[in-house]
């Protein structure tokens, strides 16, 4: 399947990009020229031609920029990113600017350019912006990683943008991820207006208060996914959540409750009632058979899709019209549903339409708060409680394992918005929301949040073996004060290594525990780029030190040392790290393996550069991959998720050479999603030994969803089944041959997995 169509997505570039993660193609604060107060050469007019263009400039490591007169958008120039060699899933193409924020402080900005790229090269273009508010600190950070771009017409793109009232500078361009060449031109940075600041302080809710909450959390689920009138499809749903919280949760009662409820949703919904749960009213006279001939429209929901969600995700929402008839839901068969507190709701599903719109015309005075300049922010009860809204009610209709996560959700909202309520600040929500996600135990499930950037960690991996924290390795000619791996980590900043890695993992989503263990290590020793970090620590000698360690690196980056990508590690037996090889890496050893004795795939880790085409020389047959299932949604509260859309399937025929030899794939707890697809069909079909140990257990695409005050939630949107149609998530692949590290051998700097697999395929 080709990697653009966004089936299976890249992982780490995900956390990476989506959640807001700096790279190392983003630390280049040391290369950052002296600031410019405004943008210049937006319209990429001045320079030299074949050169970068004037005023910007092109840290992307590996690419090249210039200035062309080629096919420009408008004017007689603009600017051409490209690469065709070899590229790392870790490096991109950039053209920037950077300008000082003193004059934009406070302020809502659009920042807008013109693209287009060379679709048949696999890469994707992306514009992209950042403030940055001090050395280590991001504010705002968007650089459409939810909505890349594919076209290879011109188009116009844009990012708006709310610039901190601390900010030092903005920095903003286009950048290349892959392979090919992405064009810039008629580039605009356009000032809308100054910001209102929303900062409620944070209060408990009373015990009415979170009913009464509580309850506008499924009315508002109920109509945003559910009732297809005009007003609902056009409401910014984010501004109107935090608008009407403190309405709802004022009231005194539950009669007071319904009637607010009521008076809230009636310019949105008219056809929506609310009402006591023994005492059910009329149906609206606009919910009865029309004529013959009517037609009606409703919501039809393949996952849930985003009024953002970019042409390659397999996610849809849209609104469909038709002629009513007995293949489509009726207008007079509303669904009813519980609010609590003794109220219940008819949210109509469907409603009828004529050449003005939905029924019944009316005359609404609300408006839709999209282009209000409010600064929302974490710090603002209000919006927590309206991100938890949002969030919460998307995982309640459209999650697809909910039929295999035993999680009681509707107590996970309850202590959210308590949490919510509560939290001090930004950073503490960002916490609550975690907390959240992980009751989902979703492997893909996280939240970023672009004011915390705890994400560095001292150049080492740890594990836990043998119930111990242990150092495995260490990042070379890197300042780790003597440590040796098989060093045992007692303490981390006056803390039990046992004590901080159950905080950690409590903070994780996952089905598994091989998956959160693995984040929860990755993560045990981050904190703010070069702040220290202090470790109690037993050698393999048995004695006690304390030493202190920088945080100098992005903690996804930090890599484990293994063989060359492609090595023969014995007279015969070859090893290919999938994590690193490319395509055109296979091919050109192919053969070799052709004649080789055994081969070792190493799939501990995430294939970013290679497509399935390995699998294609292990097989005789045809093949295919797990089945993917997307939830095709038509009723609230995942009561009736039976119906999926199965496209998008890997078809996978066989290629020369076949690939004879004694073959073995090693694999861990860490490999994830599309790594778990390429494992999946090996299991299938027995293609080779499983070395190792259980992978992740999550698959499927993700699907991101942007909240107020800067936060990302990333969830799983797709069911993935195995071939025989049984559970994949919270099970993974299991190893054929189960191996597991010991201290013994971590000391002994030995690769026992690696060592079992030459062992397998040397028989």
């Amino acid at each position: 399947m080709k990697k653009n169509t966004l089936i299976l997505i890249t992982l780490s570039l995900m956390l990476l990009i989506s959640l807001g993660y700096k790279t190392k193609a983003f630390q280049d604060k040391k290369q950052t020229p002296s600031l410019n107060e405004k943008p210049l050469n937006l319209d990429l007019e001045e320079g030299q031609v074949g050169e970068i263009p004037k005023d910007w400039r092109s840290p992307g490591k590996g690419y090249l920029v210039k200035l062309v007169e080629e096919t420009p958008k408008s004017g007689k120039r603009c600017a051409v990113v490209f690469n065709d060699g070899e590229v790392s899933p870790e490096n991109f193409g950039n053209v920037m600017q950077s300008i000082d924020a003193t004059a934009f402080r406070g302020k809502r900005v659009k920042f807008r350019g013109s693209v287009k790229i060379n679709s048949d090269s696999g890469g994707r273009a992306q514009l992209w912006f950042r403030v940055n508010l001090n050395e280590n600190t991001i504010g705002f950070f968007d650089n459409m990683g939810d909505r890349p771009i594919y076209s290879s017409e011109w188009k116009p793109y844009e990012i708006v943008a709310d610039i901190d009232q601390n900010a030092q500078s903005i920095n903003f361009g286009m950048l290349l991820l892959g392979k090919g060449k992405a064009w810039l031109d008629e580039v605009s940075f356009e000032e809308i207006g100054q910001l209102t600041y929303l900062k409620e302080p944070a209060r408990p809710l009373t015990e009415q208060g979170l009913t009464n909450v509580m309850a506008f959390t499924k009315l508002f689920g109920y109509v945003r996914h559910f009732h297809p009138s005009d007003e609902a499809a056009n409401i910014n749903w984010d501004g109107f959540a935090v608008k009407n919280i403190k309405v709802v949760e004022e009231a005194k009662n539950n009669t007071e409750l319904a009637e607010r409820l009521n008076s809230i949703f009636a310019p949105i919904a008219p056809t929506v009632k609310v009402f006591p749960t023994s005492n059910k009213p009329e149906l609206s006279a606009e919910l009865k058979t029309q004529t013959s001939n009517a037609k009606i429209t409703y919501w039809q929901h393949t996952g849930f899709g985003s009024t953002k969600q970019n042409n390659f995700s397999p996610y849809r929402s849209f609104r469909k019209q038709e002629p009513i008839s007995d293949k489509t839901p009726d207008p007079s068969k509303p669904f009813i549903g519980d609010l609590g507190a003794g109220l219940s709701c008819i949210v109509p599903t469907a409603l009828f339409i004529d050449e003005k719109g939905t029924l019944p015309h009316i005359n609404s005075n609300s408006k839709s708060d999209t282009d209000s300049l409010i600064k929302y922010s974490g710090n603002d009860r209000s919006t927590r409680l309206a991100d938890v809204i949002v969030s919460w009610n998307i995982m309640q209709h459209f999650y697809p394992y909910f039929d295999v996560v035993k999680v009681d959700w509707a107590k996970t909202l309850e202590k959210t918005l308590v949490s919510a309520a509560n939290d001090k600040d930004a950073s503490a929500f960002a916490k609550t929301l975690s907390l959240m996600i992980a009751d989902l135990q979703d492997g893909h499930g996280g939240v970023g949040y672009a004011g915390e950037q705890n994400f560095f960690a001292p150049p080492v991996l740890c594990d836990w073996i043998e119930e111990k924290l242990v150092i495995t390795d260490l990042e070379p000619n890197k300042d780790t004060q003597g440590l040796q791996a098989g060093d045992i980590i007692i303490s981390v900043d006056g803390k039990a290594s046992k004590e901080l890695l159950a905080e950690k993992e409590a903070m994780i989503s996952s089905p598994t525990p091989q998956w959160k263990r693995f984040n929860a290590l990755r993560s045990i020793l981050s904190g703010k780029e070069s702040s220290q970090v202090t470790l109690e620590v037993q050698t393999i000698n048995k004695e006690k030190k304390t030493i202190s360690l920088k945080r100098t690196d992005n903690f996804y980056l930090i890599k484990e040392q293994r063989p060359e990508k492609v090595a023969e590690v014995k007279p015969g037996i070859f090893y290919l790290d999938i994590d690193r090889i490319t395509d055109a890496d296979f091919t050109q050893a192919l053969p070799k393996l052709e004649k080789a004795k055994g081969i070792i795939f190493d799939l501990r880790g995430y294939p970013n550069q290679i497509s399935a085409v390995i699998l294609h020389h292990l097989t005789d047959q045809p093949i295919e991959s797990a089945r993917w299932n997307i939830p095709i949604v038509s009723t609230p509260d995942h009561q009736n998720m039976k119906e999926f859309n199965t496209d998008g399937r890997w078809k996978l025929e066989p290629k020369s050479p076949r690939l004879k030899a004694k073959t073995a794939f090693i694999t861990d707890g860490r490999a994830i999603s599309y790594a778990e697809s390429y494992m999946g069909v090996v299991e299938a079909y027995k293609l080779a030994e499983i070395v190792g140990a259980t992978t992740a257990g999550t698959n499927g695409n993700i699907n991101p969803i942007k909240l107020l005050g800067d936060y990302t939630v990333v969830w799983t949107g797709m069911k993935v089944l195995k071939h025989d149609g049984s559970q994949h998530h919270g099970v993974g692949i299991k190893p054929t041959i189960p191996v597991s590290r010991t201290l013994k051998g971590v000391a002994e700097k030995r690769d026992e997995f690696l060592e079992k697999a030459i062992e397998v395929v040397s028989q």
